[in-house]
């Protein structure tokens, strides 16, 4: 069986980080995510996807994220039974966030809070250090280039 569910769009509210009796975090938001297609004369659709948090997920998603940033989730759908103030049966269905990523320029996501090279699934073992940054071009000079002989053949 496969339950899979990658979504990105943009927070609807600023996450609220709760804890259970047993000390569990947890916090749920709303993502908002466009339609990929749009009927000629109308607006776009979008759909509002609930999604819930648990652990250092949840921590890491009230800590870094805002309303109206962007937000890549990946995780599985789950449905829930309940029963509103009315006494009425409702069911509830939600992603379940096994990992999230920023999207986005940093200065839209406020990347630049989050802790240099945290890893966004926190389950995972930390990231390997980042290798010596290869030269650009806009640090090279005239001399670290040579000249090319070329004839009328082509190599391939």
């Amino acid at each position: 069986m496969l339950n899979c569910a990658i979504i990105m769009g943009r927070l609807t509210a600023d996450p609220e980080l709760r804890t259970t009796g047993n000390g569990i975090s947890v916090t749920s938001f709303s993502v908002a995510v466009d339609r990929n297609y749009q009927r000629q004369g109308q607006e776009r659709q979008t759909d509002f996807i609930n999604v819930v948090a648990w652990r250092q997920t949840a921590e890491f998603v009230s800590r870094y994220f805002r309303k109206g940033q962007m937000i890549a989730v990946q995780g599985s759908i789950q449905t829930r039974n309940y029963e509103d103030r009315n006494g009425n049966k409702r069911t509830a269905v939600e992603i379940v966030a096994d990992n999230v990523s920023f999207c986005g320029s940093k200065a839209e996501t406020g990347a630049s809070t989050a802790p240099a090279g945290y890893n966004v699934a926190p389950q995972a073992a930390p990231a390997a250090p980042a290798a010596p940054q290869a030269q650009s071009f806009s640090t090279a000079s005239a001399d670290d280039f040579s000249s090319v002989e070329m004839d009328d053949e082509l190599p391939f």
